[in-house]
């Protein structure tokens, strides 16, 4: 009759191997490791490094990160170990074994291996989606710009018709893309055209003051026409320094007040 002890070794033998078999066939990266020394490794693991268990095995988990990122996450384990509490997840870049680099998720917490408690790290390849990612926000850079033409009327003077609602999203692409937009243009003035906006609030008077200032310190002075009463009743209760700022009824108006005759005008 077998005493207790190897009755309980027997236990922890057979819980190890249940818990390999329910990670070994995880979709995830995943890797067991105590004092920094890979333990384990599944086979998502050894496809995702591009090596074998044989390789990894007994090598270090720092071994997959660069050097720069090796002190953040010896606390990171040193923190999980002695809390025995799961880390927070985090962006990561990891190294795999023929030195490609790529950003991960990673996940830490204690688990029960045998008979001692060690740390589970699993890997969630985001690569792809940090690249969706850059897509996008090229993307989004691209329509803003698009969202905010600048439309040259005459060597010096160009128009920027805004239209629709802006929100404050909106307005901060204004500030960031219109500058961007005028750097290095023979641009001495700007006239940003208001009528086809509908609303007008706090948000909105800031940015145009910011847009103000800092056209002003490119050498561009703007004009800011297109102003309806309904507008402009807001701007007074919003006790905005619009004021200071020139100003036109009109887009033409304001052509004509800078000497742009149109056909009109005739000779």
């Amino acid at each position: 009759m077998l005493d207790m002890t190897k009755l309980n070794t027997l236990a922890v033998s057979e819980q190890e191997k249940f818990y390999q078999q329910v990670i070994e066939y995880s979709i995830e990266p995943t890797i067991l490791h105590f004092n920094h020394k890979i333990l384990y490794i599944n086979r998502s693991g050894e496809e995702f490094l591009g090596g074998t268990k044989q390789m990894i095995i007994g090598s270090l988990i720092l071994d997959t990160l660069a050097e720069e990122a090796k002190p953040i996450i010896k606390k990171r384990i040193a923190k999980v170990m002695k809390t025995n509490e799961a880390a927070e997840l985090i962006d990561q870049e990891v190294k795999r074994i023929d030195g490609t680099k790529v950003v991960v998720k990673l996940s830490c917490h204690p688990v029960m291996y045998g008979n001692r408690v060690v740390v589970q790290t699993v890997f969630r390849d985001i690569t792809r989606l940090r690249d969706v990612e850059k897509v996008n926000k090229q993307l989004l850079k691209r329509i803003n710009e698009l969202s905010f033409p600048i439309v040259p009327i005459v060597e010096g003077i160009s128009v920027l018709p805004l239209i629709g609602a802006i929100d404050k999203n909106r307005a901060e692409q204004l500030l960031e893309n219109v500058p961007m937009q005028i750097k290095g243009e023979n641009l001495e003035y700007l006239i940003i055209d208001f009528s086809g906006i509908y609303n007008f609030d706090m948000v909105i008077v800031e940015h145009l003051l910011k847009l103000h200032n800092v056209t002003k310190l490119l050498g561009v002075q703007t004009i800011v026409t297109g102003i309806r009463p309904d507008l402009a009743r807001v701007s007074t209760q919003l006790n905005s320094d619009l004021r200071f700022m020139k100003t036109n009824l009109t887009v033409m108006g304001a052509l004509r007040s800078l000497g742009v005759k149109s056909k009109v005008d005739g000779p």
